[in-house]
């Protein structure tokens, strides 16, 4: 495993190999076990698209580690007057142990890692984000002590989130049912995708009726109807996504005890209302911590040469 782009690039035990390695280091973080498993080593860090969690989440994973990472934007880098990705790949693999990279267009990230010699992170795409699914499924994991059974019901747009969502949850196991409106389904290759764990065997649907996402769901997961990128279709995404809010009588139609995520920032009153996101905040905000220690597992697993986990 040299790069960490998309979860469909990923086998069911990498991701597994990578959730064990994120227990470990949350398990030694809390219990203040140093791990300065990546001293000397440098991150950089190529943001075209602001962050709340994907930048302090690296920066302070990278630091625990024992390494430094460097936050670089658009007016940091050639990039931003037009020299080619090929070029700036070639250049900070010579600098840099490491590339998390959050941008719009995937195939940047793509190029990166074909051009560059060293290991590419998407930090989110408008096609995947791969991180946070990871941090999805370890806080689900510790929620249950399971995957593999479990439901997962997504209700919003079949963007990033919800993309790697089904990539990651077929492969971990979990039966997986999706509501999108018309016109906002996730991305052709993961249909298809889908379509290829049917014939083996594995659980999956989409809709546009929120409530069969929702029925008998252990987890219900919901993200924000208007992305980076997308602020001038905001009136008319709300309105598209009308009934599709994750409140009271949309949990009646979950398991009991169902689990509420949510990968922030949130709209209240939007995707999710304000009492259902208070009272699942705790699941909510423990998703959002697991961000640091799967995406330092993901590091370690990428950048150390001594913690070879995954063969």
């Amino acid at each position: 495993m040299k790069h960490f782009l998309k979860l469909l690039d990923c086998s069911k035990d990498e991701i597994v190999a990578i959730l064990d390695l994120a227990d470990q280091l949350k398990y030694e973080k809390k219990h203040n076990i140093a791990h300065r498993i990546l001293e000397g080593k440098s991150l950089g860090m190529i943001f075209q698209k602001p962050s709340t969690r994907t930048r302090i989440s690296f920066e302070a994973g990278m630091y625990q580690l024992g390494g430094q990472a460097m936050f670089l934007t658009n007016r940091d880098l050639q990039i931003g007057r037009g020299e080619m990705i090929q070029d700036t790949a070639r250049v900070m693999s010579r600098y840099l142990d490491g590339i998390v990279i959050r941008t719009y267009d995937q195939q940047e990230a793509e190029t990166l890692a074909n051009y560059g010699s060293i290991p590419i992170i998407n930090g989110l795409t408008n096609f995947a984000h791969p991180c946070q699914v990871m941090a999805d499924l370890m806080t689900i994991r510790e929620h249950f002590a399971q995957l593999e059974g479990l439901k997962m019901g997504f209700v919003g747009d079949g963007f990033n989130m919800c993309n790697s969502l089904i990539v990651g949850c077929l492969k971990a196991g979990m039966d997986v049912s999706v509501a999108t409106p018309a016109g906002y389904e996730p991305h052709p290759d993961v249909l298809a995708f889908a379509k290829q764990m049917q014939t083996e065997g594995a659980k999956f649907d989409i809709s546009n009726d929120p409530r069969k996402a929702a029925e008998h769901a252990d987890v219900l997961i919901t993200d924000a109807w208007t992305g980076m990128g997308q602020e001038d279709e905001a009136e008319k995404r709300r309105q598209d996504f009308a009934g599709f809010t994750v409140n009271h009588d949309l949990l009646a139609c979950c398991k009991e005890d169902v689990m509420v995520q949510h990968c922030l920032p949130a709209y209240r009153g939007e995707e999710i209302s304000d009492e259902v996101l208070e009272e699942h905040a705790d699941e909510i905000f423990e998703e959002s911590e697991n961000r640091l220690h799967a995406q330092k597992a993901v590091l370690v697993t990428l950048m150390s040469e001594k913690y070879e986990i995954l063969g």
